[in-house]
């Protein structure tokens, strides 16, 4: 597991990254404001980022958010302040933890578990999402193929479908594949 360590303070970020390689990490970038984060983000493609909210140049939400837009992993805010409107922005920008300053190594590693846990939920809900979508796509595409056929060869909606299905298995082509020549041809075109 390789992370990206975003940290304005010296100490802390040294901290973080001895912390974190007592773990079995590897700290792959060390970053001192957040332009450098996004930019090392960019560079090492990281699995996970532990970002300092307060940075010098850009902080941490906005850095989290531009690696979000780039790329999306787990991300774990550190901050000294707990203000609401600061885990707020931080959950707009799409961070799956937040730890208060001072932490724990028994409080990080566990934030960290939980970002990447949170972070492949999401993941395997967009896959499905899309995959969803996919399948409707299709559904849609052999139902207006179907309607075509019924309406240009007067065929009942059943001898439709195995018309469309023998033409797939023939051809070795997805059933939506010749549900979309059959639209491409049999609908009638826009002047």
């Amino acid at each position: 597991m390789r992370i990206l360590v975003a940290e304005d303070e010296t100490i802390i970020r040294l901290d973080l990254r001895a912390l974190l390689e007592r773990a079995g990490f590897e700290v792959c970038a060390e970053a001192k404001d957040g332009e450098e984060a996004v930019e090392l983000a960019r560079a090492e493609q990281p699995d996970i980022a532990v970002l300092d909210v307060k940075m010098p140049k850009l902080d941490g939400i906005e850095a989290a958010r531009r690696i979000l837009d780039e790329r999306p992993i787990p991300i774990v805010m550190l901050t000294a302040y707990g203000q609401e409107e600061l885990v707020s922005r931080a959950v707009e920008a799409g961070v799956f933890g937040y730890l208060v300053k001072p932490f724990r190594e028994q409080d990080l590693l566990p934030a960290i578990a939980a970002a990447r846990a949170r972070h492949e939920e999401l993941q395997e809900l967009r896959a499905e999402a899309e995959s969803l979508s996919d399948a409707l796509d299709a559904r849609k595409m052999i139902e207006r193929a179907k309607g075509l056929l019924m309406a240009k060869e007067q065929l009942t909606e059943q001898e439709a479908f195995a018309r469309l299905r023998k033409a797939s298995q023939a051809s070795g082509r997805p059933l939506k594949a010749i549900a979309e020549a059959v639209v491409t041809t049999l609908a009638p075109q826009s002047p």
